[in-house]
């Protein structure tokens, strides 16, 4: 009888990580996600928050989370596919649909359990799923839970994508349905995919696209409508657009956008949708409040692009490699993720929180420092940030 102990592998595992740095050492925040805040029992300055446009501490989201919790309680009490599904639920999926300029959208709670949950009730055997080698985790994850044939294609390569497309049709025998997936805003490194030239290639082939827009949202596209808006595609040029209120909106969850027989079909058939408890009706309400806050206040986008190119700029004049971005997600390429983590601890010591991101959410000898800009940050912070990177590139041989 083989001699086993069930988790003693656990620790071996997280010592490897540790020793080849490669762990991810946790800090706790203490104050509301703003660009001064308390992390760890320090002030620092944020530089590595999803949160945009500081829609988590605008007061009409906050307030319209109190009242609304107020009003209908902490819990919605069930799935809402059981008795859950309460009026502020039904009213998100509208407003969001009419802020999207489309026939329908349908609220998840989390935007991970959209691509977790939706992506393997779209292709099933005899399905081929085709996806960018950079799309995020729950992408990935999704398509592993499909029973669909895959294929991926080269980061952002049409050409690829079109060769992949042309061996598919010579599948035989000929697949029932393909999906092209893609993130909008490939979260790593802040470019966008070549969504118009992605939307042409399956509709030559009658494929269906499936863009990830989680990074995009209230960054990109008129008023902050994201991807879709951004290149002026229309609703039958892609078909599934996805996305969060965890970002740019400031509050939790995912959601889908499209036509009407999509989200029939999504909260008929999305596990991850129909057997989870619905979102508290507090965080609905905030969700609702955030949309019309990117409704009638259309400063919160324009500052945040100002901030992005007066820090891009400073960066990149100090000598940093900040890779292809077209977003406020800016990556500090450093190389060896020891590289990486000595820049973040010295920034640290300067009193500015950033993380190190390394392998495996990207590739070896890719790693980087992932910088956020947001909407708050004042042109002062913003210099101070580019002045400390510039001492600790230079200080580590980065620069």
């Amino acid at each position: 009888m083989v001699e086993r102990h069930p988790t003693r592998y656990l620790a071996e595992e997280y010592e490897r990580l540790v020793r080849e740095n490669l762990n991810w050492e946790l800090k706790v925040l203490e104050s509301a996600s703003e660009p001064i805040c308390i992390v760890d029992g320090k002030e620092v300055l944020m530089l590595c928050a999803n949160n945009y446009l500081n829609l988590a501490t605008h007061p009409k989201v906050v307030n319209a989370m109190i009242e609304a919790t107020r009003k209908y309680g902490a819990g919605a009490g069930s799935d809402r596919s059981i008795s859950g599904n309460m009026i502020l639920h039904e009213e998100l999926d509208r407003r969001l649909a009419k802020f999207k300029r489309a026939p329908a959208s349908l609220t998840f709670q989390t935007g991970f359990m959209v691509n977790e949950g939706l992506i393997p009730q779209l292709a099933d055997k005899g399905d081929l799923l085709v996806s960018d080698e950079l799309n995020h985790g729950s992408i990935i994850d999704g398509c592993r839970l499909s029973r669909a044939d895959r294929a991926i294609y080269k980061h952002k390569d049409v050409e690829d994508l079109a060769r992949v497309m042309e061996e598919a049709e010579k599948h035989d025998p000929p697949y029932n349905h393909i999906w092209i997936i893609t993130d909008g805003v490939f979260s790593m490194d802040g470019d966008t995919a070549p969504l118009k030239d992605i939307a042409k290639i399956a509709k030559e082939h009658g494929a269906g696209v499936y863009v990830d827009d989680a990074h995009g949202e209230g960054v990109l596209g008129e008023g902050g409508r994201g991807i879709v808006s951004h290149y002026g595609l229309r609703r039958d040029e892609v078909h599934v657009e996805m996305g969060t209120f965890s970002k740019a909106f400031g509050v939790i969850g995912g959601h889908i956008t499209g036509s009407e027989e999509l989200r029939n079909f999504a909260y008929n058939k999305a596990r991850s949708w129909l057997l989870s408890g619905a979102v508290p009706p507090g965080v609905a309400a905030a969700c609702i409040a955030a949309i019309e806050v990117l409704e009638t206040e259309p400063e919160h986008v324009r500052r945040v692009w100002e901030n992005r190119n007066h820090l891009l700029d400073a960066l990149q004049d100090a000598g940093f490699d900040t890779g292809n971005t077209e977003t406020p997600i800016i990556p500090v390429m450093c190389g060896k993720s020891k590289a990486a983590r000595d820049l973040a601890d010295y920034l640290w010591t300067k009193g500015i929180f950033v993380l190190p991101i390394f392998y495996p959410m990207v590739a070896r000898d890719k790693a980087r420092i992932r910088v956020q800009v947001c909407t708050k940050h004042t042109t002062e912070q913003l210099e101070r940030a580019a002045e400390a990177f510039k001492e600790g590139g230079k200080k580590l041989g980065i620069i």
